[in-house]
């Protein structure tokens, strides 16, 4: 078990890190996500030994590790900019942290064709990293970590420069390298989806700040405030207005809708209304589907999926909708959203009612 005491970071009078208290478990994926400067390295850093903490303690199984000299903790790190002795083969390239650690040839050799071995690399072993695509060469790197035998290995957004392809090869392998070396893996990423992929546990990050830990499924369908929320929606989770009055819902202006369900045993008064992009449709797809009049500020097509970014009102909005829409800037379209997508919020940001979805699918 690994455990954050209150640690916090703060560079010339600046706080990088707030005060964080966070228990990572042995066999654990633990998930930091967060945007660019959220503070996900930097945490990363304190955990490794890299940095000292201005507050607080690190404890591994009962231990006192704070100022213990990185060299002397079992951790391995894995950054985004993936590392590769060039001039090495494959093999001795994850042979390299071992030699370091004084270990026989003996060993050295059966740990590396044993890691080679999970991360598919024993055809590759002789060749060297040039000669590799840019996925073979993350797992190049991520053997070198793994074969040392670390307790705690922690990967920086290693995928983010490969192309999309890698990305999803590896994303579906690290789980399974997780499972079979039962180290604790932290990794960083900005992206909400990686985190749902992952699995495991997440720690949703926001300048500097831990502002929710829990299991991934957990964190994305009941995030605890709209800061949360953001985070974990991709794009970020749209807001509006809204007023519960005599068994109703009034969002913004004059849409309206029951208040139904969790929402019914809320006191009458102000709120905050959130709903995912990926929630708003072009089409009425239910016979309680609100209507919100908009105007098209951008498009953006990926291909089988168009994002519109809509204002409503002073509101301005991203919709993510099925197919593509070629709108010009300025044409007037409705968008429409189920009320059982309707998360709400209380005057201090905090979330005060899940979305009826969320609450259904929680067991699942």
């Amino acid at each position: 078990m690994f455990e954050l005491q209150g640690i916090s970071r703060v560079v010339k009078g600046q706080t990088w890190i707030h005060p964080t208290t966070l228990t990572l478990e042995r066999g654990t994926m633990n998930v930091l996500l967060g945007a660019t400067l959220s503070g996900k390295t930097s945490l990363m850093r304190l955990m490794a030994g890299l940095d000292q903490p201005s507050t607080g303690r690190l404890i591994w199984d009962g231990q006192d590790v704070t100022g213990m000299p990185v060299q002397k903790r079992r951790v391995a790190m894995v950054y985004q900019q993936f590392i590769n002795y060039p001039s090495m083969t494959v093999y001795d390239n994850i042979a390299s942290p071992l030699k370091l650690m004084g270990k026989s040839a003996a060993e050295i050799d059966r740990a590396v064709r044993d890691t080679s071995e999970m991360l598919k690399l024993t055809p590759l072993l002789d060749r060297k990293p040039l000669e590799l695509s840019g996925g073979q060469q993350q797992r190049c790197a991520l053997a070198r970590a793994l074969v040392k035998e670390a307790g705690l290995v922690l990967f920086d957004e290693p995928l983010a420069n490969l192309d999309y392809k890698l990305r999803e090869e590896l994303r579906s392998e690290i789980p399974k390298i997780f499972e079979a070396s039962g180290a604790i893996f932290v990794y960083a990423t900005t992206e909400p989806e990686e985190a749902l992929l992952l699995g495991g546990n997440t720690a949703t990050l926001s300048q500097g700040r831990v502002t929710q830990f829990g299991p991934t499924p957990q964190v994305y369908r009941r995030p605890v405030d709209t800061t949360t929320a953001r985070v974990f929606s991709d794009p970020p989770m749209n807001f509006i207005r809204c007023d519960k009055r005599d068994g109703r819902l009034t969002l913004g202006d004059g849409a309206t809708t029951p208040a139904e369900g969790g929402f019914a045993a809320l006191p009458d008064g102000s709120y905050t209304a959130g709903f995912r992009g990926n929630h708003l449709t072009l089409h009425r797809e239910s016979g309680t589907g609100i209507e919100f009049p908009c105007a098209v500020a951008v498009t953006e097509i990926t291909g089988s999926e168009s994002f519109l970014h809509l204002d409503h009102g002073t509101d301005r909005w991203v919709g993510l909708v099925e197919g593509v829409h070629d709108l010009d800037a300025g044409t007037a379209v409705s968008v429409w959203l189920d009320p059982s997508h309707i998360y709400l919020f209380g005057p201090d940001g905090a979330l005060v009612a899940p979305a009826a979805y969320a609450l259904a699918s929680q067991g699942n």
